[in-house]
């Protein structure tokens, strides 16, 4: 028991100052590692100081806190801009012709136009089966034949009747028949030509042609169909011309005028040219508005059976605008960011009127010697201090004819 008691003992006591060693080598590592850390933020912290006091008479030249956003400022123009009224409308044809057949049952043989093409006043548009029309023509012919015929054998007997009138060898009755037999033949040969030309008339109707320059819009005409009279076969929109239909109100009648210029917006975007030749005399009791009547310019932009907006061009009046960039909306209110000399903004809440273009008219609020933030005045609000950039105070104008400035030679 003793034996191996001390043999323990000898080999904690072996043990002990090797655990101490490791412990000291620990706590040692630990408090480097401490000082270290100290020393190094120590260090840090004096350049941060260093600047926080170059920062100091830096923010002080400048008079106040950095600028938080640099800006391009304008001030607002006067222009002389359009008085425009707006109305919605329908493009629509200025006449559109409808053609049809004047033959009676007869078959449909050809087609020569379709939906689309132009065609001008008189060309064949389809024929229609002309074989009885025809024959119709000659046998009519033939009886003017026979007429004439009989004319003539009238006409030589009543000139011989006049020679023997004052003879005696004819009564007075005899001459009188031949004089009228004479008449008689003549008056059929009149009503034998008449229906020949009418035949011809007939024959004429086996061919539909246009009544006027124009661009077919419709076709319902089938080859080898048989029309009746009156049988819609094309429609046809009279020398291409177009109008836009517009409802203006019965208070802003009195302002519209013929001759007025009109610009038309397509569904596409689009902008057409107009005029207005003639407003309506009447007023709808229903919508209570009047109808105007604007011819169009030609334009592949413009189809008839298209809803469009309309703009009158009244008037012209003074308008001090600025760019659309500037106006910002808040809270249902418009607002610009005007500059004051101490480079902050105020917020100043305008009315806007009229639109041409990327600029905004400013009715209310705004003053023609007042600078507004251009670029950036959504991200702004009362009282932020701003950058102005250079060149936002004198924006260069180009000359106008200028030739365009090349790129300067690099060498290589």
């Amino acid at each position: 028991m003793n034996s191996n008691f001390s043999s323990s003992s000898l080999r904690n006591s072996n043990l002990n100052p090797r655990l101490q060693s490791a412990r000291l080598f620990a706590l040692a590592v630990l408090a480097a590692a401490v000082l270290a850390a100290c020393g190094g933020k120590s260090d840090a912290s004096k350049p941060a100081a260093d600047g926080n006091a170059a920062a100091k008479p830096a923010a002080k030249a400048e008079g106040g806190a950095r600028p938080v956003l640099s800006v391009n400022v304008t001030k607002p123009q006067v222009a002389d801009w359009p008085v425009r009224l707006s109305a919605n409308g329908n493009i629509v044809a200025w006449q559109e012709a409808i053609i049809g057949a004047e033959a009676n049952g007869l078959r449909l043989t050809e087609l020569r136009v379709n939906i689309g093409d132009q065609v001008k006043r008189g060309q064949v548009l389809a024929t229609l089966s002309a074989d009885t029309s025809r024959a119709d023509v000659a046998l009519l012919q033939a009886n003017v034949a026979e007429a004439e015929a009989a004319l003539a054998e009238a006409q030589a007997n009543a000139a011989r009747a006049r020679q023997l009138q004052d003879s005696g060898a004819l009564s007075a009755q005899q001459i009188n028949q031949f004089l009228t037999a004479e008449k008689t033949a003549a008056a059929r040969v009149a009503a034998a030509r008449a229906q020949a030309q009418s035949g011809q008339i007939r024959l004429g109707f086996t061919r539909v042609v246009a009544p006027d320059d124009g661009v077919i819009s419709a076709r319902t005409a089938t080859v080898g169909s048989v029309v009746a009279p009156g049988q819609e076969l094309f429609r046809l929109i009279r020398q291409n011309r177009l109008e836009w239909r517009g409802e203006v109100t019965a208070a802003e009648l009195p302002k519209v005028s013929p001759g007025q210029k009109v610009a038309i917006t397509t569904p596409s975007g689009q902008v057409v040219s107009g005029k207005v030749r003639t407003l309506a005399p009447t007023v709808d009791p229903q919508t209570r508005a009047a109808m105007a009547y604007i011819d169009l310019e030609r334009s592949p932009a413009a189809k008839p059976g298209m809803f469009a907006k309309g703009e009158f061009d009244l008037a012209l009046s003074k308008a001090l605008h600025v760019p659309q960039s500037a106006v910002v909306s808040r809270d249902g209110f418009t607002f610009v960011m005007r500059l004051e000399p101490n480079n902050k903004v105020t917020q100043v809440k305008v009315t806007t009127g009229r639109r041409n273009g990327d600029r905004l008219e400013i009715r209310d609020g705004l003053k023609e010697s007042d600078a507004v933030v251009v670029s950036g005045a959504a991200f702004l609000t009362e009282g932020d201090t701003v950058r102005v950039l250079e060149a936002s105070a004198s924006p260069a104008k180009p000359a106008p004819n200028a030739a365009p400035v090349k790129p300067a030679a690099t060498s290589k």
